[in-house]
């Protein structure tokens, strides 16, 4: 043991390669599920991963609470050079924006980057303004599920039907466009990757509005009885309720991929 040191080198490496077999299988995983798929909406998963594939190494990324936040902490690759900002406090919705406006200002030669929640958009909507005032080039990827996802899925975790979470959206690129933004649409899978490009190469702000699917289940790294019951209770009451097509979707998004 080297002079003056106080922990003796521990060599027995099991616990170390159980950690990392573990973390291997997740990974491919969670890997598995950012495709592009074939359906009218995109994954989630996937416009996450395009984002970390064209940010700038050096990167300033900003996730709205909710869903923004799982798939920026699945799937941004930090790198020692990039920064990740949020909130991280359960029901404090709307960060995203503003923290990528405050990260902008106080740091104007990186690229940031906001992951917005439809929901976490729609609150501070008028921030696109002072992205245009300040002449910020902040590029803002709107996750568009026409819902307040992250309070859907906990309503179906503990049993019950879902409801006052339907979002009635504006076509956001229209709203970036009108407030002096560069704004564009990817309404389908093959055009996320081309518009966040463009959006990434605009010399000023800009907004891409991405249609996500709604029913895009966040599995937690486990998952308890309870929260099994409480699904299954869900589904028994959608289908009872007569919205067993949602159940259908429910397991077209997550399983037929």
């Amino acid at each position: 043991m080297p002079s003056g040191a106080k922990l003796s080198a521990h060599e027995d490496e099991r616990h170390l390669k159980v950690a990392r077999d573990h973390y291997a299988r997740e990974r491919k995983a969670l890997d598995e599920l950012a495709t592009a798929g074939s359906g009218p909406c995109s994954h989630p998963q996937y416009v996450a991963r395009v984002i970390d594939q064209l940010a700038a190494p050096d990167a300033i990324l900003t996730c709205d609470t909710g869903t923004p936040t799982i798939w920026a902490a699945r799937y941004l690759t930090m790198n020692g050079r990039r920064r990740l900002l949020g909130s991280f406090n359960h029901g404090s919705m709307a960060n995203a924006l503003p923290q990528a406006i405050g990260a902008q200002v106080s740091h104007p030669g990186r690229q940031v980057v906001a992951l917005c929640g439809d929901g976490g958009l729609a609150m501070l909507m008028g921030d696109l303004l002072s992205l245009r005032q300040l002449k910020l080039p902040v590029k803002v990827i709107v996750f568009r599920n026409d819902a307040l996802a992250f309070v859907e899925l906990e309503m179906k975790a503990t049993g019950f039907l879902d409801f006052g979470t339907d979002l009635d959206n504006p076509d956001f690129a229209k709203m970036a466009q009108a407030a002096g933004l560069l704004g564009l649409t990817a309404e389908r899978p093959e055009q996320v990757q081309p518009m966040i490009a463009e959006a990434f190469a605009h010399d000023g702000p800009a907004l891409v509005d991405v249609a996500v699917n709604r029913r895009e289940l966040a599995m937690p790294p486990t998952i308890s009885l309870e929260q099994m019951t409480g699904f299954g209770i869900f589904m028994l009451k959608a289908v009872l309720s007569g919205r067993g097509d949602e159940i259908v979707d429910l397991a077209r998004t997550n399983l037929w991929r």
